[in-house]
């Protein structure tokens, strides 16, 4: 079974930082593009940053100088540095990543189950 186990939400005041790890697990060949999103409530789950397997990034306008995605191919592991935290930060944030098994060698997407991020004084 193939899946992606978030870590690293909670709260924290504004200003304040916090780090986000989402783990691959399970018989995976390959991890391709990784990334995270975020749903605030009411609103649709967004694009916050993403990296390719070749350390390309991609942000969001409102998370770019403030959030660093990284990644470490040899554990399937690809993090969200968060600094300078805003209230409007506040969502439950998703990971994302386009796998492909070792047993099928079939490439599909997988969503991660989540993880509270409040920022609030």
């Amino acid at each position: 079974q193939v899946q992606l186990v978030e870590s690293g939400g909670g709260l924290v005041q504004p200003g304040g930082s916090l780090r986000l790890s989402c783990a691959a697990s399970g018989n995976i060949f390959r991890a391709y593009d990784m990334g995270w999103y975020r749903q605030a409530p009411g609103k649709q789950r967004e694009l916050v940053a993403d990296i390719t397997s070749g350390g390309s990034t991609d942000y969001a306008d409102s998370v770019k100088g403030r959030f660093t995605i990284s990644r470490d191919n040899a554990k399937n592991t690809v993090y969200l540095q968060m600094n300078s935290l805003k209230p409007e930060d506040t969502a439950i944030y998703y990971c994302n990543a386009e796998l492909q098994r070792r047993e099928t060698m079939i490439r599909r997407n997988y969503w991660g189950q989540g993880t509270q991020v409040t920022v609030s004084s």
